[in-house]
């Protein structure tokens, strides 16, 4: 691969997978660990949702870091702080001292960490690697983070079955440590920045500015974040629910499983695709994601669980990639992490309301139905994005076109 030829990409990519692979045990530790608290999924939904809050609240104030500091120094302390929260977490349920408040507040300080790290990620990748490779690094990276996940999901789910739910995040707390030590070695140069700085506003509004200007990009995270919603709501809230009265704790994990090994397929298929209508066929993949929630709702048995969600992942990954190619292609560098912060922001933005309502909606009208209301509005979320005619017409300049100017920001 050409791309592992660049030392940066190494290291990153080594940073992203480890982590990755603890963060594959996070959610399902997390979930059992409430449902042994309180059996509650209401709880549960508070508890995601909190993190997931945070998480959106802070994620413009990330993206501001990553365009002013070192992208790989901003990555390392978010590790340290989240491998230092996670083993607070762990040591409460483990103790028998973890309360739903008590885990609600962590999730915060949990999400605010995140905040810091995801925008600065993102935008790190192009600076590892040459323009001709991006399309290969991006799913190549994609494809060792979820190869990571694809190992981890089960081992976690079987983990959490053995032994206990504070194990399962205390593993994530170690690879948190560990994740950060590679993010030291990426060593890149920075993106140009301004002579003079500006004030946090100013940054903010330049971002917003790169981010209304481009149709495609605020149609798309517009989409995703009722999408989001009702993903987030039906697989990491009701999901275990559903699963701890059918298919059990250790089997969730293999179906949480599925849809990363769906994701690897999907990534070694998207980096052979040529194509200049490249985030047209990402939309589309995106029908996938409302496939396991159908399953769910309908027939949760794990063979049809295990088929759903590998579609789910294929199909996916397409979106993945083409996503991150047409980010890092149409929008300049040096803003970069702001408009992923933006696109982050949009995005997860309603996860905390999927996440929170999806309980008491379940215990009104059956857990079988909910589900089958969150397939339905991630499959209309879908048909709103294919509506616009910039997300099916925006062009992907292929290698053979040769070099193109990024795409001219609106003031």
């Amino acid at each position: 691969m050409t791309a592992l030829r660049h030392v940066p990409f190494r290291f990153l990519l080594a940073g992203r997978s480890i982590s990755a692979l603890g963060n594959s045990f996070a959610p399902i530790a997390l979930a059992f660990a409430v449902l042994d608290l309180t059996g509650s999924a209401r709880d549960l939904g508070l508890v995601v949702g909190a993190r997931t809050l945070a998480n959106v609240l802070f994620l413009l104030f990330g993206g501001v870091l990553a365009d002013r500091l070192p992208r790989h120094l901003l990555m390392v302390g978010s590790s340290l702080a989240a491998g230092l929260v996670q083993a607070v977490v762990a040591l409460s349920v483990l103790t028998g001292g973890a309360t739903i408040p008590l885990l609600v507040g962590l999730s915060v300080l949990n999400g605010m960490t995140a905040a810091l790290a995801l925008p600065a990620s993102a935008a790190l990748l192009p600076q590892t690697v040459d323009e001709g490779v991006r399309l290969q690094a991006i799913a190549l990276s994609r494809i060792l983070l979820n190869s990571a996940m694809v190992i981890g999901a089960p081992v976690g789910g079987l983990v959490v079955a053995v032994t206990s739910p504070g194990i399962g995040i205390a593993v994530d707390a170690v690879t948190f440590v560990i994740s950060a030590a590679c993010f030291a070695g990426v060593r890149v140069a920075a993106p140009p920045r301004p002579a003079e700085r500006q004030h946090l506003m100013a940054d903010l509004r330049l971002g917003w500015s790169e981010f209304r200007s481009r149709t495609w990009l605020w149609v798309v995270v517009a989409g995703f974040s009722l999408l989001n919603a009702a993903w987030s709501g039906g697989m990491f809230v009701l999901g275990p629910a559903v699963a701890d009265e059918t298919v059990g704790r250790s089997a969730w994990g293999l179906v949480l499983a599925g849809e990363t090994a769906g994701l690897i397929v999907g990534g070694l298929l998207a980096m052979r695709l040529r194509l200049h209508r490249l985030l047209l066929v990402g939309a589309l993949g995106c029908f996938g994601m409302a496939v396991p929630l159908f399953v769910l709702g309908l027939y949760p048995r794990l063979w049809a669980l295990l088929l759903a969600t590998f579609v789910a992942g294929l199909m996916l990954e397409q979106f993945g990639v083409a996503w991150e190619t047409s980010m890092q292609e149409h929008v300049p560098p040096d803003r970069l992490a702001r408009v992923y912060s933006y696109d982050m922001v949009g995005s997860f933005v309603a996860m905390p309301l999927g996440e929170v309502a999806v309980g008491p909606v379940a215990h009104e009208v059956g857990l079988s139905v909910t589900l089958i209301g969150a397939g339905t509005v991630a499959t209309l979320a879908v048909v709103g994005m294919l509506s616009s005619r910039a997300v099916r017409t925006l062009r992907h300049r292929l290698p053979e076109d040769g070099p193109r100017p990024v795409t001219e920001s609106v003031p």
